[in-house]
């Protein structure tokens, strides 16, 4: 009898434990961290950009709140939000509450699907399925009858009096100390509201640097960003893959982009050119999948220097 139940109980106890884990400590376990990136042109001092990405601000995590108003402390020379920030129609008031200490610092961002529109419960093995189909996102399509509407316009209002650039579809410039920074970004391409063909060129050689902003890293987005000549692409949306495999690594990315490149710091190439790239595995989930295995939450610190 013991022979018979021990293996099953065994791998339901482990299960148990993992799960316990997944949610109840590494989801919350929130992280920093920093990436050195030598793209800017000789004779540039540094600068410091904090990326913010992936939030999914459920009403009442309080834990995630403090953490978010503490990175302030870090005193960046501006912010990137690469989007989704919400994961509950109440969380609007929380998210501009736990950026507003950020929001002192000049800043811009994209939107991500999940700010637009409210998580759907799924079966986590969709995702399995949709790469090996080939199939990410909503395939340009509007969303299924019944999902809900987030308030976007709030926070989007609120980043914008914060003096935040909004830089959907569209590009802008920060003054950071005399330093001028342009910046082109993108709709979330996850559901296929990118519009690439209005800002494109590359960068006008008007600024002192100039990087690529999107919430999503398809690879479509990432050629188009390399071809023009952007030394730097920041993105998120990935999660890091989420559920990880120690010493493996990511199954999904949840795009087309590989997994080999599901967070941090890599290149991308494409007409000849190459731009760094990089990903942010995010500090949130979606509500109705509230767990991270080998893959903690974060945020990141580059510090931006010159070219080698």
């Amino acid at each position: 009898m013991r022979a018979r139940y021990g293996v099953p109980l065994g791998i339901a106890a482990a299960g148990a434990a993992g799960l316990l884990y997944s949610a109840g400590f590494e989801a919350r376990s929130f992280r920093l961290r920093r990436v050195t990136v030598p793209v800017l042109p000789r004779g540039m001092r540094p600068l410091r950009v904090l990326q913010i990405s992936d939030i999914h601000m459920v009403s009442g995590q309080r834990k995630k709140q403090r953490w978010l108003r503490s990175l302030a402390g870090l005193r960046p020379d501006f912010v990137i939000n690469t989007g989704d920030n919400l994961s509950d129609t109440e969380g609007v008031p929380e998210v501009l509450d736990a950026l507003g200490p950020l929001m002192e610092f000049p800043g811009a961002y994209v939107f991500g699907s999940n700010d637009y529109y409210g998580p759907k419960l799924r079966n986590p093995a969709r995702y399995l399925l949709e790469k090996a189909q080939g199939r990410h996102g909503l395939n340009g399509n509007p969303p299924a009858v019944g999902v809900v509407h987030n308030p976007w316009e709030n926070l989007r209002d609120g980043f914008d009096t914060a003096g935040w650039l909004n830089l959907t579809n569209t590009r802008g410039t920060l003054k950071v100390d005399g330093v001028s920074v342009e910046l082109t970004g993108l709709d979330d391409p996850h559901i296929k509201r990118d519009r690439y063909a209005e800002v494109a060129g590359g960068p006008s050689g008007t600024a002192d640097f100039s990087m690529g902003v999107v919430h999503a890293p398809y690879l479509r987005v990432l050629d188009d960003f390399a071809a023009d000549d952007y030394p730097l692409i920041l993105a998120g949306h990935t999660h890091g893959g989420q559920l990880c495999i120690p010493f493996y690594g990511a199954l999904v990315t949840n795009c087309d982009l590989d997994t080999e490149r599901v967070k941090g710091l890599s290149t991308h190439t494409a007409s000849g050119r190459t731009a760094y790239l990089h990903v942010s595995a995010g500090c949130g989930t979606n509500r109705y999948t509230p767990v991270r295995f080998a893959c903690p939450p974060e945020v990141t610190l580059l510090t931006l220097v010159e070219r080698a």
